[in-house]
């Protein structure tokens, strides 16, 4: 004998898992360097800035830096390096 127990197991048995999809990019993926560096810039902004100001500062560009703040730090150390001394250079006038 069965009941509706046995129904849904049934049902349940013959549904297909569901195949997660994920697009593939065909930008590089960054270096071990890189992501350490972006890392490293991403968490002294948002200690620094606060969240929505940090997100702000790192994706947009800057006049001053002559590009995206985010950028700049991911491409080299001594592009980390300027935006450091830009996040310690804003960090210190909203003290002063």
């Amino acid at each position: 004998m069965t009941g509706p127990e046995d129904d849904s197991q049934d049902e349940v048995a013959e549904t297909k898992p569901r195949r997660t999809h994920f697009r593939r990019s065909d930008r590089p993926k960054l270096t071990p360097d890189a992501a350490g560096r972006q890392g490293r810039v991403t968490k002294l902004a948002l200690e620094a800035l606060g969240k929505d100001e940090a997100i702000a500062y790192l994706n947009l560009d800057s006049a001053k830096l002559g590009g995206r703040p985010l950028d700049l730090a991911t491409g080299s150390a001594d592009g980390l390096k300027q935006v450091e001394l830009d996040i310690a250079s804003r960090t210190a006038g909203a003290a002063a």
